[in-house]
């Protein structure tokens, strides 16, 4: 039996692209290069029928430790809550006031990017910061 070497998280969205931006700024990911024969993606969509234009886009780890993000464009809006959402781990070793600050100033990067703040959980020791990325998808700072 083969062990899997690769792991792509996909999310189901309304604007594959302006979702896959934004968790390159929270991730620092990046884009990966449009298709070879193509300069940009922008001419990459173009040359496409229209109804397959901006239909995906991904974005990736560009130290190539974390998995491949895909974006896929789905017709029905978010109804309800996640089963499976992301940590993102901002204060991995850190406990009580240190681990809150850290998860703190990571949350407010991100709201000006378009994330909402839920709410914090803090308990003296452990902290998690609840989120919204910009369609609605729970995520967490752990």
């Amino acid at each position: 039996m083969s062990s899997i070497r690769q792991v792509q998280i996909t999310f189901d969205c309304a604007e594959p692209e302006r979702l896959a931006r934004f968790w390159c700024e929270v991730l620092g990911y990046v884009v990966p290069p449009p298709p070879e024969g193509f300069a940009t993606w922008d001419e990459y969509q173009h040359s496409l029928p229209p109804e397959q234009r901006d239909a995906w886009f991904a974005c990736v780890d560009p130290s190539g430790a974390g998995p491949r993000l895909f974006f896929q464009r789905v017709p029905e809006g978010k109804a309800a809550k996640n089963r499976v959402h992301l940590d993102v781990r901002v204060a991995t070793g850190l406990v009580g006031e240190e681990r809150l600050a850290a998860l703190e100033a990571e949350c407010a990067r991100l709201v000006p990017l378009g994330a909402v703040h839920v709410r914090t959980l803090y308990d003296g020791t452990d902290a998690c910061i609840p989120m919204l990325d910009i369609e609605g998808n729970e995520f967490c700072l752990d």
